[in-house]
């Protein structure tokens, strides 16, 4: 349950804190006091989406949190655990000190949400830095919040099958059509683009086989490139290249008077004189070895150049391969450092491709098989669902239609239509017999009301009033209390149940019989109600003002709990208006007396 609730510069609120206890929690006030804003405070630390209009105008920040109170510490860590955060204990220093950020103990949780000026937000859990996606698994299951907005979604049928879910206990079962459905959804998509695949075999096919051939009929090697390239620049240049070399060995050592001649004249000259002074040794040796390295240069570029050839037919099938190559390059390597191993790469890729293909028809009867196991265990999981909720629908119809008559509806019968989804347009392939298989099973649910004895049931759409719509709110959500309560489930934590405004358009005894039902599931559970009218405010436990006022020129919210003659007063503004007399007062206080009786 919600033991404490902080607020901080969020929209007309500057700074509240409130209490909350055990049992029924009314919150009255003025229409515009800033009750709803509590209300919307709470759906930010349940995980809901923030805005920046939140913020205070003049903050930079927004604040809210709240400490709940599990009934036991393996609650705590199985939902800290669930969300993949650690059980770890936190300190004042790390967290601000804060009166609701000291360390926990271990029974509670403690959820702190802040929001900017320009709607990001972070949330933390007992200190922690989390997602908004672990905060919402945090949250589940911890408040149940009914606003004047889910009135509307009580006349969408869409909503009516959670409801009797819920009332069966039938997540499980619910959950496990589910998985089957997205195995089921999985491998018909599988189906489908192997199909595809297989509608445009021949003519990938054939592509394939053209570039596979393509490939094959150059057939390139590594390195070849750059191979090819200086070939083509040795044969394009043949001339130039045998003049070069050639005459640079003539005049090496093939002629008369060649350098060779005259340095070995000058070794010759210095080895005699080198007998007179042997300073003159080192020139004499390096001398000797230029003489040699002059003779092995002029052999070698005559060599080279007895093989130099100018051969046009081969400088013509370098540039043809190198075509070749280059076009395969611009086709299927562009920018490769390597193309050559690149193209064999695609070469091996588009042998692989078209194997698969010439497999397509093994592999769609192997997923067509596939297929049919899924689609035969989500049937079998959706029979088994569909099967359960029409057993139920009858008692929660009982239940409910209960509940509608001691609410003032006695006439009323409420009836519970189950049947199956139309397959529409989604084809056989995902039906279960006759009927459309979704991710929730193959069932429409929705709630019909007969107002009167001999009429036909119809939706609430049709025909239910604003406080008709109200009180079948708070009938179903008093039968789903019930039911969780009888499930006997002893890990189950006492829940918060919200209610902004579940009296609209209704008064009188019918307002007094509502707020004894609040008192009802006030025992079991804790509820938390914002009402304007007296009969329903005086059953609660504990009664809190909310009050708007003006402050330096700003509006400011704020929130007092009353007791004692304070309580009356507002019992007594809520019967009289803007005129209070002792009558009211004396009235107020009567009612409240027969309220504790």
């Amino acid at each position: 349950m919600l033991t404490c609730l902080r607020v901080r510069n969020f929209a007309i609120i500057d700074a509240l804190e409130v209490e909350l206890g055990p049992g029924l929690n009314v919150l009255t006030g003025e229409t515009g006091a800033g009750k709803s804003i509590l209300i919307d405070a709470l759906g930010l630390v349940l995980g809901e989406k923030a805005r920046n209009d939140l913020v205070r105008t003049g903050a930079s920040q927004a604040e809210v949190e709240a400490l709940f109170e599990l009934e036991s510490p393996a609650a705590v860590r199985e939902r800290l655990a669930r969300a993949g955060i650690e059980d770890e204990r936190i300190d004042e220093d790390r967290v601000g000190g804060s009166v609701l950020e000291v360390e926990p103990r271990g029974s509670e949780l403690v959820v702190r949400r802040v929001v900017s000026g320009q709607g990001r937000s972070r949330a933390y859990v007992n200190g922690r830095l989390v997602t908004l996606a672990q905060l919402a698994e945090l949250a589940a299951g911890l408040a149940d919040i009914s606003s004047q907005h889910e009135h509307h979604t009580l006349v969408d049928p869409r909503s009516h099958l959670g409801y009797l879910d819920a009332f069966g206990d039938l997540g499980d079962r619910v959950d496990a059509v589910g998985v089957a459905y997205a195995e089921l959804h999985a491998a018909s998509r599988a189906l489908e683009d192997a199909r595809a695949r297989l509608r445009g075999r021949a003519d990938r096919a054939d592509f394939l086989a053209f570039q596979i051939s393509e490939i094959d009929a150059v057939a390139p090697k590594a390195g070849e490139l750059k191979t090819l390239a200086a070939d083509r620049e040795r044969l394009r240049h043949a001339e130039k290249l045998l003049r070069a070399a050639g005459g640079a060995e003539e005049a090496l050592y093939g002629r008369d008077g060649s350098i060779s001649e005259e340095l070995g004249k000058i070794v010759s000259s210095l080895r005699d004189a080198a007998q007179l002074d042997a300073s003159l040794a080192a020139a004499l040796s390096s001398l000797e070895q230029a003489d040699t390295q002059i003779v092995e240069a002029a052999r070698e570029l005559g060599h080279y150049a007895r093989n130099v050839a100018m051969d046009p037919e081969r400088l013509a099938e370098v540039d043809e391969r190198l075509h070749a190559l280059t076009r395969l390059v611009r086709k299927y390597a562009p920018g490769e450092d390597a193309p050559e191993e690149a193209i064999n790469a695609h070469r091996a890729r588009a042998a692989a491709e078209r194997a698969s293909l010439e497999r397509a028809e093994d592999e769609i009867l192997a997923l067509e098989s596939k297929r049919d196991g899924a689609l035969r265990t989500a049937a079998a999981a959706a029979r088994v669902l569909s099967k359960a909720r029409a057993e139920i629908a009858r008692s929660l119809s009982e239940r409910v239609t209960s509940e509608l008559r001691s609410l003032g509806m006695g006439a009323a019968t409420i009836v519970i239509d189950v049947r199956p989804l139309e397959a529409g347009k989604a084809g056989a392939e995902l039906a279960v017999d006759g009927a459309r298989l979704s991710a929730t099973g193959i069932d429409h649910v929705e709630m019909l009301i007969a107002p009167n004895p001999g009429e036909e049931p119809r939706p609430l759409r049709r025909i239910a009033s604003g406080g008709e719509l109200s009180r079948a709110l708070l009938a179903i959500k008093r039968t789903l209390a019930g039911a969780r309560r009888e499930t006997k489930d002893a890990s189950r934590s006492r829940s918060l149940y919200v209610f902004d405004e579940v009296d609209s358009g209704v008064g009188g005894a019918v307002a007094e019989t509502i707020g004894q039902k609040l008192r009802d599931v006030a025992r079991h559970d804790q509820v938390l109600c914002i009402t304007h009218l007296a009969p329903i405010a005086i059953y609660g436990e504990q009664h809190f003002l909310v009050k708007k006022e003006i402050v330096d020129g700003r509006t400011r919210s704020d929130i007092v709990p009353l007791e004692g003659a304070q309580r009356v007063e507002e019992i007594a503004r809520m019967l009289g208006g803007i005129t209070v007399t002792k009558k009211t007062r004396d009235v107020a206080a009567e009612l409240l007396r027969s309220a504790r009786a």
